[in-house]
């Protein structure tokens, strides 16, 4: 039987969501191991003179706890 948490994390990305969500799990994958999916809960833009800068999610990350 295993046993899977779920922690929800932020990141961005200065050239698209797609990305964002890919630094997100590259990320999270140096700290999180077992890591088996994930689920974008929210999306932003951050804008400056007119022009998006940053495109941010919100995720939540599973993970297999070690057993």
């Amino acid at each position: 039987m295993s046993v899977a948490k779920v922690t929800e994390i932020i990141a961005s990305s200065p050239k698209s969501f797609d990305d964002a969500v890919a630094n997100g799990i590259e990320r999270a994958s140096k700290t999180l191991k077992g890591i088996t999916g994930a689920w974008v809960t929210d999306q932003k833009v951050t804008v400056e003179n007119d022009k998006i800068t940053e495109y941010r999610v919100v995720m939540r990350v599973t993970f297999v706890l070690d057993g």
